[in-house]
């Protein structure tokens, strides 16, 4: 058994709750609008812990490594494709948003014990890591970067922000991670950027690994049991982007 689901497993009493918002398609200023004030609510107190998990329109995020020339279109271009484009406030280079992926957005507080950056964003790889482990399919790390990878193929994007807690002696967490789900992704959308800055290595996605098909949904209540397993959290209520 790995040895984050053990970590846990032993303090099942310790568990803490989660509000899970599934937000179907969303545009992704409305999303990183609600991400911005759910971050505040939880550090006042005023809202439970979160994990968003959605699907954007097509999107380029530019994170704080500007590397403009790894965007490969034109504004033309993006035009013409229905690309928005946005410069934001995660870690890390350029990336795709769309349909097809699922996005994942925690917005817990690490404080305490829990206050590990690094071990934070191995946490969020081993989520996917673990989820692909049950198709039979090894997900793995790929020293220098992050993310999941099969092979020398990228399946997950993992780009975040430690947002310092005015309240408490931590950081909460925003952004996240970008799950690859629908065949054929990587000749989409990813064909008009280099991938985080990543020149010798594609992406790939879960059906084009397992043959099999899935909804973005699907595989956001599928990928639900290993993130509350892994960060020690019990969903206890689940509601709208509405809302």
């Amino acid at each position: 058994m790995n040895e984050w689901v053990q970590s846990n497993d032993s303090n099942r009493d310790n568990v803490k709750p989660l509000v899970v918002r599934a937000c179907g398609r969303i545009d992704y200023q409305r999303a990183w609008d609600l991400q911005r004030e759910t971050v505040k609510a939880v550090d006042k107190g005023e809202a439970r812990e979160t994990l968003f998990l959605l699907e954007h329109p097509p999107t380029y995020t530019i994170g704080s490594q500007r590397h403009p020339e790894h965007l490969l279109l034109s504004p033309d271009q993006l035009k013409a494709q229905g690309i928005q484009v946005y410069e934001i406030d995660r870690g890390g280079d350029i990336t795709y948003h769309g349909p097809g992926q699922l996005v994942g957005y925690p917005i817990i507080l690490l404080e305490g014990a829990s206050l590990d950056l690094h071990g934070y964003l191995r946490r969020l790889e081993e989520v996917i890591i673990q989820y692909l482990a049950s198709f039979g399919i090894e997900g793995s790390r790929k020293e220098d970067y992050t993310g999941v990878w099969i092979g020398d193929v990228k399946i997950a994007a993992i780009g975040v922000k430690f947002n310092r807690s005015r309240t408490r002696k931590g950081f909460i967490t925003s952004h996240g991670f970008a799950f690859n789900i629908k065949k054929g992704i990587q000749h989409e959308g990813f064909s008009g950027i280099v991938p985080c800055g990543i020149q010798q290595y594609g992406v790939t996605s879960l059906e084009d690994m397992t043959g099999k098909t899935f909804t973005v949904e699907q595989v956001g209540e599928e990928l639900l049991p290993y993130f509350e397993s892994i960060f020690g959290y019990r969903h206890i209520s689940e509601a709208d982007c509405l809302r």
